[in-house]
Parts: structure tokens; sequence; C-alpha cells
């Protein structure tokens, strides 16, 4: 008998017993799911959901998900504890505005890395064009079209860009 005193003042309170100021028992339904040492995990649910209603639905879930049921709890508890009116609602509203935010952010980049890339298309285009050289009877001078005959130096600065443009657009 003395066996059995000694084992059960050895048995330190569960988390729930000691903020409800109650004896544990071995068949405590909260002792699993609130050790001695997470005090403020269960207080933080008790004041939210009262101890009551945290057993009554534990005692209705399998005891396979029991343990995610209390995290669950536990979180919406703190939720609803930082943000009374809307709690985990509103922390999924937030998240969901900043998803549409970085989306709409990805669509506009996107589009910029689109036009640079038509830039550059159209630039290697004009660049690489055959017919750069003027007419013999025409003086007049261009900065953007060569004179004379380069269309050695034309033919490698186009394959030159070709080489850019396969490794660092595909």
């Amino acid at each position: 008998m003395e066996a059995n005193n000694t084992t059960s003042s050895l048995h330190s309170p569960c988390a729930a017993c000691k903020i409800l100021r109650r004896r544990c028992s071995d068949k405590c339904a909260l002792a699993p799911y609130f050790p001695p040492t997470e005090i403020l995990k269960f207080s933080v649910a008790h004041r939210v959901f009262g101890a009551s209603n945290i057993i009554k639905f534990l005692q209705e879930i399998p005891e396979s998900q029991r343990a995610d049921a209390v995290s669950s709890l536990v979180y919406e508890a703190n939720t609803r504890l930082r943000d009374p009116v809307y709690g985990s609602a509103g922390i999924i509203f937030q998240l969901q505005k900043q998803v549409s935010e970085m989306q709409s952010q990805l669509a506009r980049a996107k589009a910029e890395l689109a036009a640079v890339q038509a830039q550059h298309e159209n630039l290697a285009a004009i660049v690489c064009m055959k017919a750069w050289s003027l007419p013999n009877d025409s003086e007049e001078y261009s900065p953007y079209i060569f004179q004379g005959d380069h269309s050695s130096s034309v033919n490698d600065y186009c394959q030159a860009s070709n080489m850019w443009e396969d490794s660092l657009w595909t």
C-alpha cells in the first residue's frame, strides 16, 4: 500500500488540473494533451473555450485525432485572444490578401520581363538585318545604320547575339 501512496505523490498533476486546482487522477482526460510543463497552453485554451467544453470536444473525437485537435484548439484560442472578433479567420484573410498581392506583383514582373524580352528580340532583329548598308548614292549618316561593307562584323554580332539568347532566355 505504501507503494501506491508514493507513486500517487510522485505523480505531478497535469496543467489542466493545476489551473483548475483539482486532484489529477490517472484517468484524467486532459493529462495526455496538457502535460504539467505546459500550463500556458491549457490556460489559453481554458480562457477561450472552458475546461468542460474542451473535455466534451475531446470525448467526441477519435483518440488518434485528439492531439491534433488540441493543437488546433490552442492555436484558435491564441488567435482569438489576439483578435477577439475574427480569430484565425482574420489571419487567414490577411494571408489570402498577401497571396493575392504577391500574385499581382508576379504578374506585373512577368509582364515587365516579357516586355524586356520583346525589346531585346526587336533590337537583335534590327541589328541582324542584312540590309544595313545604305545605297552607294546616299551619303546620309545615321548612327543606327552601318555604312560600307561590314557584313562580316554584322554576321559575327548576330551569331554572338543568338548565342546569348539561347543561354539566357531559354
